[in-house]
């Protein structure tokens, strides 16, 4: 992870998730409104079947990711011991555009907060296999 920036903040610290849902493994970029994050896809994730990872995981993907952003925001704003509960997450869309995530691959997942207001963001987010595209996801969260 990237603590250059985070000054000693952990993933655990932004993130409500623990293993084996904690998808994320490095956080590569986080500023105000936007993450960059890295995931190898490995054989303790859901969705797993034998052509590997069905592609319905980059939701959740992008739902982390969104969540380093966020979830820094809340440490920022209200303090390392505030509460972490997590965000209600919306699908408003999501298209894939590739079949399976094989085993070994890393995934690098990139969100932005397009629309924010109080306790409700919209968040536009690309995921990357390499250099190609294999997803887009635009969430909705609300946090009460």
């Amino acid at each position: 992870m990237t603590t250059a920036k985070l000054s000693g903040i952990t993933l655990d610290d932004i993130l409500p998730h623990r293993e084996p849902m904690m998808l994320i493994d490095d956080i590569l970029e986080v500023g105000s409104n936007h993450a960059l994050t890295s995931s190898v896809i490995s054989t303790s994730y859901p969705l797993l079947d034998v052509n590997g990872v069905q592609p319905l995981i980059m939701v959740e993907l992008a739902a982390q990711t969104a969540g380093v952003c966020n979830g820094l925001d809340r440490i920022k704003t209200q303090g390392i011991d505030s509460n972490q509960m997590g965000w209600l997450v919306g699908i408003k869309r999501a298209h894939f555009y590739i079949e399976h995530i094989p085993l070994g691959s890393r995934v690098v997942t990139r969100s932005e907060n397009s629309h924010n207001y109080e306790n409700l963001r919209e968040v536009s987010c690309v995921l990357h296999l390499d250099e190609r595209l294999i997803g887009e996801v635009t969430l909705q969260l609300f946090q009460a």
